[in-house]
């Protein structure tokens, strides 16, 4: 699993109350290898997490992964290179976890793609539609 984002926000290397802390450990107690990066709070997060490899960028984290959490919303991660992504991916699988991509893009690129809070069905479809597919 690769994991973007350690911080609990964004231009900060805060990691207090981070989301990533309990995320990560989460998926060590399901049995993942997690990999992870975030531009500010890495030696932060040495600290606090164990068992975690930690990529030099976005792209050396996700290279081989079979699924991408975004769990913090950092700038840079909002203007990755969307296909060299999915090349470097295992699998094509992405949990944005602060919605910064739009799920149509997504699904039209190849990912399979979950957000928080909002549908990744096709808007122009009614929901009676929706629930026949």
């Amino acid at each position: 699993m690769a994991v973007l984002g350690l911080a609990f926000k964004p231009n900060t290397d805060d990691m207090r109350e981070a989301p990533s802390l309990a995320l990560i450990t989460a998926l060590q107690d399901m049995g993942a290898r997690v990999r992870a990066y975030d531009p500010a709070a890495i030696e932060q997060a040495k600290s606090l997490l164990s068992n975690i490899t930690y990529g030099n960028d976005a792209y050396d984290c996700v290279d081989g992964a079979d699924a991408l959490v975004i769990a913090t919303e950092w700038e840079q991660f909002r203007a990755l290179d969307l296909r060299r992504l999915k090349e470097l991916m295992a699998s094509p699988v992405v949990i944005d976890l602060r919605n910064i991509y739009r799920p149509d893009e997504m699904k039209q690129l190849g990912f399979a793609y979950a957000c928080v809070g909002r549908s990744t069905t096709d808007p122009a479809l009614k929901p009676e539609d929706r629930a026949a597919r």
